[in-house]
Formats: C-alpha cells, sequence, structure tokens
C-alpha cells in the first residue's frame, strides 16, 4: 500500500467526509473506491475504442441481418 498526500478544495473535503459518513465508510475508502471508478470507466472507454477500431463497417450489417424483423415482444415495433 502507498501514501499520497492528497489537496484538494476544502469544499470537496466536506462534501467527501460528508458522503463517506453517510455511506457509514472512511474518507480514505470514499476516495479509493471514487479512483477505481474513474479508472475503470476510462479504462472500459478506451477498450471499446480500441475494438471499434478492429471492426469492419460490413460486419455491423451481417450481425444486424441475423437478428431479422420479427418483434420479439408482440408490442415492439421493428424500425430499421
Amino acid at each position: 500500500m502507498s501514501h499520497y498526500a492528497l489537496r484538494l478544495p476544502e469544499s470537496l473535503k466536506q462534501a467527501a467526509k460528508r458522503i463517506a459518513a453517510a455511506d457509514d465508510t472512511t474518507m480514505n475508502q470514499f476516495f479509493v473506491v471514487a479512483i477505481a471508478e474513474k479508472i475503470s470507466a476510462m479504462e472500459t472507454a478506451q477498450f471499446f475504442e480500441r475494438r471499434a477500431a478492429l471492426t469492419r463497417p460490413e460486419a455491423a450489417e451481417v450481425a444486424w441481418g441475423k437478428v431479422g424483423t420479427q418483434s420479439a415482444i408482440a408490442e415492439d415495433v421493428w424500425v430499421p
């Protein structure tokens, strides 16, 4: 485990303290989870960008062609 001195505005500190207390956790745990969520979101976006770069435009048409036009639920309407 490493240590990092975090500088943040007093308003953010107070908000983090309030939210952590409401969640019955520590501010440290709140910050760890917040940072993990941000990293996860950014890495997920990068993953899909890399995957999208590997695709062929015609592959989407082939995939949609396999879906068909019949609704799974009677009230649904297929709009291509």
